[in-house]
């Protein structure tokens, strides 16, 4: 039997653009000719998979629409949501859709998710399917490549040869934390699951009773057109938010994990997504795009709808001008040095991976007061991107007009 994608497209966005009224999604977003979502198509275009079921809302149809016909993927589904109200009830609802037979295994994808390894995963996916029953859950655990706080984490107890139990889940721990996490064997968690439909239905029934009821509700009084599932707006309404790892994994007896060791992300912050289109890049192109200042350089790496990537080099003893932009705010991560920062009236030092946004309109400067250089990777966000918006106060260079 095929295995039945569920590809999960909601979310908000806020993470990545959180100064905007109307965030982009990532998924969406379009790094010069490919898009996560896309590349989650890429992944089930297998014939290990059954035709996607597609869960999102009326505000992203059109783009799922149209990326779907760009992949040339002609059997769908695409279920919407009147509301956003996280990942259980979208996984729920998507389980009971009726194309999907009681006993078939069901996968659940994020839809902003780096994976580039496909053949890999689907290998490692085929191998488990005789694992699932009527009443276990598998989710997706990455070996970690080094301590994060951007990521949950699992901790499992090898149950079989084949098979690790997981035994807790760990919300987004410190650094400090993390460190302990890993080195008692723990993964990072990926948020991909798998699960028969049946065991699905069977843990929500038991867990969250009125949660499958609204559901179930919403399913029955859904209203259908062609390809496309609308649930029921009254039934939906009533439903919680609550994400599925919540509702049901951290309640449920028998999850287990299958564990990757492959190149994973959820691009959850502009560091993740600099190093990916940093590792597309060829160097001729690195040096085309590299302007030299007074204090050092920056080098252009990608610039999209609303948003410029770059990496900033300050020279020790130097600093850029203390200035604002109109139109534009700003992620900084530290990957290199210790900065000085300023951000209005407050300053205060950076260390490694460590982050700092600002706002639109505030004021800021970096300074390096040591001989190591500081390197700083900077996302701009705004609707103009351009080094002529810029206010100089004050400028050890002589640039305040």
């Amino acid at each position: 039997m095929k295995v039945k994608p569920v590809i999960l497209c909601g979310g908000s966005g806020t993470r990545l653009f959180p100064d905007f009224k109307k965030s982009p999604l990532k998924q969406f977003i379009d790094f010069g000719g490919w898009t996560l979502f896309g590349e989650t198509l890429d992944r089930i275009k297998s014939p290990l998979f059954d035709s996607p079921i597609i869960s999102t809302n009326k505000n992203y149809e059109k783009l799922v629409r149209r990326i779907l016909k760009n992949k040339k993927i002609k059997r769908f589904k695409i279920i919407l949501e009147p509301f956003k109200k996280n990942t259980a009830p979208a996984i729920i609802s998507s389980t009971l859709n009726a194309d999907i037979k009681i006993d078939q295994p069901i996968l659940f994808l994020p839809s902003d998710h780096y994976l580039p390894e496909k053949y890999k995963f689907n290998q490692i996916l085929k191998s488990n399917l005789s694992n699932l029953n009527d009443n276990n859950i598998f989710i997706f655990g990455i070996k970690p490549r080094n301590p994060s706080s951007d990521f949950g984490y699992l901790l499992n107890k090898k149950i079989t040869k084949n098979i690790n139990r997981v035994i807790k889940f760990i919300e987004k721990p410190n650094l400090k934390k993390a460190k302990k996490v890993i080195e008692n064997k723990g993964c990072w968690n990926s948020g991909i699951v798998l699960a028969r439909k049946d065991s699905i239905i069977n843990n929500t029934k038991i867990i969250q009773k009125n949660l499958f009821r609204s559901c179930l509700d919403a399913t029955i009084k859904s209203k259908s057109k062609n390809n496309t599932i609308n649930l029921d707006k009254k039934s939906f309404k009533r439903i919680k938010a609550i994400s599925f790892d919540y509702a049901i994994l951290e309640k449920a007896k028998e999850i287990n994990s299958i564990i990757l060791n492959l190149t994973w992300s959820d691009l959850g912050s502009w560091k993740e997504i600099f190093n990916i289109i940093k590792s597309k890049t060829t160097q001729a192109y690195i040096k085309k795009n590299t302007y030299y200042r007074p204090w050092g350089n920056y080098k252009n790496f990608f610039k999209g709808d609303n948003f410029l990537l770059k990496e900033l080099t300050i020279n020790k003893k130097s600093s850029i001008s203390l200035q604002k932009h109109h139109y534009r705010a700003e992620h900084w991560t530290v990957v290199g040095g210790k900065p000085k920062i300023t951000v209005g009236t407050k300053v205060f030092f950076k260390k490694l991976n460590e982050h700092v946004f600002i706002p639109r309109g505030s004021i800021h400067r970096i300074e390096n007061i040591y001989k190591e250089p500081v390197k700083i990777i900077e996302a701009q966000l705004g609707s103009i991107l351009k080094e002529t918006d810029i206010v100089r106060y004050q400028d050890v260079y002589g640039r305040v007009k």
